[in-house]
Order: C-alpha cells, then structure tokens, then sequence
C-alpha cells in the first residue's frame, strides 16, 4: 500500500504534505523523503532518506505522537511484523492539535490509543536514555491520561468529551518523549500480535504492559520504584498495589483477553519469541532492563 502510494506521489512531486489522521502520519512520513527506494528498503536501512518537503502533521488520535516523533511505525507484511524508522528526516515540520477531531473517534480506538499514549509515557520513564527533561513530559502525560481515564470510568464514555484536550495534550507529551527516548519491550512483545493477527497497535500494546514492568520488578525492584510511586499517587492507592489498580481502572474501559483469543496458536509461543529477538533489539536494548529469552518466552505463556 505504501509503496502504491510513494509511486503516486513522486509522479506528482509536490512541495509540501500534509497528513491528517493517526497511521496516515506515520505513512506521510516516507512521502517528504527523496529517491525512488521502496517502503520496505527504508525500514530495513537499504538506503539513505533525505528529506525534500515539508510535512505538516494534523493528528486525530490521542496514542501515537507521531506529530512530534521522528519515527514511522509500518507493517512489513514479508516479515509478519511491524517495525519502525527512526531518522531525523522524518520529524514533521508543523504540529497543529485540535482536540475537536478526537471527538469522532469511536469510543474503543480512544481507549486504546490514549492506553498507547500512557505505555510510551511509560516506556520513556523508564528508558536508560531518558533524563530530567523526558521524565518530566511522561510523568505529566501519566498523569493527564490516568487522571482522564479515572473519569471516565466513574462517568462513563461522554465523559471524554470535556477530556479532549487533556487526553491530546497528554499524546502529544508522551510524544516529545519517547521522540526523545524510544520505547521499550512492551512495544517489541506487542509486534508480531499485530503483524500476524492484525490487533490494533495501543490493544496490542495493552496486553503486555503489566506483564513486562512486573517482569523489570521481579529482576531489579527499584527499576520500576520510581514510576510505581508515580502511578500510585495518580491512582490514589498503594505503591504495592499499582499495577493491580491499573489493570482494574483498564478492565472497566476495555477487557484484556487472553492471546488465543486473537487467533494466536500455542506453538507460535517459541516463533513470537524468535521473532522478536531477532527484528526488535532495537526496542529491546532500550527497556529497563533486557529481557532474556526465558523471560520473553515466559511471557507470551503466562498471557498466552
């Protein structure tokens, strides 16, 4: 689809693009770069991109942050997995936030993109680059979306309304930083469920992201300390109790199934684990801590 529409594009050449929506941004990224590579050459670094047009980036989710992000996130269909582009080239030149087009965004898409927005707040927290800086956009952008959530769950789904503006500022900061950052394995486990059974990318993400910050606590206690007392105090409850508050507060929003539920097969198991080590060190390298294969493997089966 991609690659039809880089054709479509270089024949027309224009000066400028502007993309309007979630994943259209992250496709319009591909479209300011120069040269004649296909999709799949750029996200396996098969050439060099070179930006020759301005981007103005308009976006009608509250997960991705893609606005303010130098990444792209595409479905290699070859590869049954997603996999990202992360190049200076791809930063969009203008940002603009109107919180108005979240307001037709089906109640299931605004949940689960706002629970992407609050796991890549999450994943940069977290994150060996991150710093004073980064930490001070995700913390405000936990906040926002717990506080937001909270809400909703009390309220129920028209409370978002009044909420726009927060829920797309909160995407927005998360964007800034994990743009700075990079996420982390909750993103790595979550590709090979959208890649081969096409769960929506913040869904995908959901599953895993308890299960991999219990996983960081269970090697090394005060790598999640400080993100724990964060979520506590955003949840008014226990630091003990964080992550069983957080999959309470999620489970009135959207209900997490077990990965059978998807389509998965239990002897795909080991294949998601290979996969994920071998295409998504990127993002594994980048996690609290590194995940070995016993604890990927461990993973996929206790959600499995």
């Amino acid at each position: 689809m991609l690659d039809a529409m880089l054709k479509d594009m270089r024949e027309k050449q224009p000066e400028r693009i502007i993309a309007i929506g979630g994943s259209v941004i992250d496709c319009a990224k591909l479209f300011v770069l120069e040269g004649t590579a296909s999709a799949e050459d750029m996200f396996l670094h098969r050439c060099t991109p070179e930006k020759s047009r301005e981007l103005i980036a308009i976006p009608t989710t509250c997960g991705s942050g893609s606005e303010v992000s130098r990444i792209s996130i595409c479905e290699l269909t070859s590869l049954h997995t997603k996999l990202g582009l992360a190049v200076d080239a791809l930063y969009p030149d203008q940002a603009v936030l109107i919180p108005e087009l979240l307001s037709k965004l089906p109640f299931f898409y605004f949940v689960t993109s706002g629970i992407d927005a609050l796991i890549h707040a999450s994943e940069s927290f977290v994150s060996p680059k991150s710093n004073a800086y980064t930490r001070m956009f995700s913390a405000e952008a936990i906040r926002l979306l717990l506080h937001g959530f909270q809400v909703i769950a009390k309220e129920g789904e028209d409370a978002r309304m009044r909420l726009l503006g927060d829920f797309m500022q909160a995407s927005n900061f998360a964007g800034i930083a994990f743009g700075n950052t990079g996420t982390g394995a909750v993103h790595a486990l979550s590709y090979p469920l959208s890649g081969i059974y096409h769960v929506t990318h913040g869904e995908a993400n959901y599953q895993f992201f308890t299960a991999v910050f219990q996983t960081y606590e269970a090697r090394e206690k005060y790598s999640v300390y400080d993100i724990k007392k964060l979520f506590s105090e955003a949840l008014s409850c226990s630091m003990e109790d964080a992550f069983t508050c957080m999959e309470t507060l999620f489970s009135t929003l959207l209900a997490r199934k077990p990965l059978h539920e998807y389509g998965m097969k239990e002897s795909e198991i080991k294949g998601f684990t290979d996969s994920v080590i071998e295409s998504q060190q990127r993002l594994l390298s980048n996690s609290a801590i590194p995940l070995s294969r016993d604890e990927i493997h461990s993973i996929y089966k206790a959600l499995f």
